[in-house]
């Protein structure tokens, strides 16, 4: 399993190559040089299309997260932090747990 590879649960493991992000700025307060590092992250799993599901956890999933996909794809965003590495680590774990849910 790669650094950037997501654990869901001990049977599966997402890999890195199914995911993309996107990152951008943060909202909320901030003057001037505060908040101007693109902190905020969106991390997308096309689940529809995941190699790493099997036929019945594709279908959980879908059934499950149904009102969370666009297209099959599910989107996670993360701005608590003020890091980008840490709202990384943020939207990875709930990936985790949403997935972990959802498959169970």
């Amino acid at each position: 399993m790669a650094d950037s590879d997501v654990r869901v649960n001990a049977h599966l493991v997402i890999p890195a190559a199914e995911l993309s992000w996107r990152f951008s700025r943060s909202s909320g307060p901030g003057g001037q040089g505060v908040n101007t590092a693109d902190s905020r992250v969106e991390l997308m799993w096309d689940a529809a299309a995941s190699a790493v599901l099997s036929p019945v956890q594709r279908e959980r999933v879908r059934e499950r997260l149904g009102n969370r996909l666009v297209d099959g794809v599910l989107t996670i965003a993360a701005s608590e932090h003020r890091a980008q590495l840490r709202n990384r680590d943020a939207a990875k774990a709930r990936l985790a747990a949403l997935v972990a849910e959802a498959v169970r």
